[in-house]
């Protein structure tokens, strides 16, 4: 398999609450109570290692607090490359209620200097020069802390792209607006931010479908759009494509969108067919909805859920398997 890393530039330490439902200004009573490290990069390097990938982790940490991170690094597989900075990482909190609907109450991050930057880019050179640790892709994913500008981040991607890498990312706001304008490889919005990007309302599939082809148009190799219960679009090389999972029981959503940025990347470095790789894209991200944390590949009904995906191509040739 290939050689990952992931860069998250604003990780955290999540703690996930489930509770039937949120009362504000009231005594909550949950369900469950789950703290763990965190980080839209670290999650999809979970569920890239899983897959079977040889993958290192990076990006900023708190030194004053990275125990659990270090300790979950050791357990998932993944190689520790994060630089540490004085100070704790944030703590997020992800509150889920029984209906699917999740809050999130995020803290900022810790504060970047530009030394801190440049001590990135020099780690980042020499990982990227040794044969040894070059990685066959990056993935950027999660928001910028204090003192990272999204100017920060399209230059991080040109910088990255100039050296010849596929760059993947998952990012929001302003941020993904400067990536887009970096032209990474590919970028994940969900429908909402694609929205934005485009600057008018996408009301149906049609809309959406328009968009994500401008984005490809642009220079994005893989224009990938998240669609809740409704699936993933994929505007890339091979086409336009809509698959849709079977439904099932939502618990949580917090890393479905992490899960299938993954799973699409694995597909992509294993020359996967179009349609196996949105099966499992689609039905990885089915089966992590179903419980708090990202997809599990070892889940026992996993190869049911992507027979039961719907997949359609969209563009000339349209054709649907089920």
């Amino acid at each position: 398999m290939a050689r990952v890393l992931t860069l998250t530039l604003n990780p955290a330490l999540d703690l996930a609450i489930r509770l039937p439902a949120l009362t504000l200004g009231a005594v909550n009573r949950t369900d469950a109570t789950h703290l763990e490290a965190a980080g839209k990069g670290v999650n999809v390097a979970r569920v890239l290692v899983a897959l079977g990938h040889e993958v290192a982790v990076t990006g900023f940490l708190g030194g004053d607090n990275d125990g659990a991170f270090v300790r979950a690094f050791a357990d998932w597989g993944l190689e520790d490359a994060f630089l540490r900075l004085a100070g704790d990482t944030r703590i997020n909190a992800k509150v889920a209620e029984a209906r699917g609907r999740v809050t999130d109450i995020n803290g900022p991050g810790l504060d970047v200097s530009r030394d801190d930057l440049a001590a990135l880019y020099r780690a980042l050179e020499a990982r990227l020069t040794d044969a040894a640790t070059r990685p066959d892709a990056v993935v950027i994913a999660g928001s910028l802390p204090p003192g990272v500008a999204p100017d920060d981040l399209g230059a991080l991607i040109r910088w990255l792209r100039a050296h010849d890498l596929p760059v993947w990312v998952d990012t929001s706001g302003a941020a993904l607006s400067a990536a887009i304008a970096a032209t990474p490889s590919a970028v994940k919005p969900n429908e909402t931010e694609l929205a934005e990007w485009a600057g008018e309302p996408l009301a149906d599939m049609t809309a959406r479908v328009a968009a994500a082809t401008r984005l490809h148009a642009a220079g994005i190799e893989h224009a990938l759009v998240s669609l809740g219960g409704e699936g993933m679009l994929w505007v890339g090389p091979q086409g336009s494509w809509q698959a849709t999972p079977p439904p099932v029981e939502v618990a949580s959503t917090v890393c479905a969108g992490d899960t299938l940025l993954a799973a699409m990347l694995h597909g992509q470095l294993a020359g996967l067919p179009a349609e196996d790789a949105l099966r499992l894209a689609s039905g990885l991200s089915a089966e992590a909805v179903r419980h708090v944390g990202v997809g599990d590949v070892k889940a026992s009904d996993l190869e049911q859920l992507q027979q039961r995906t719907r997949v359609r191509r969209l563009d000339d040739g349209a054709r649907e398997t089920l």
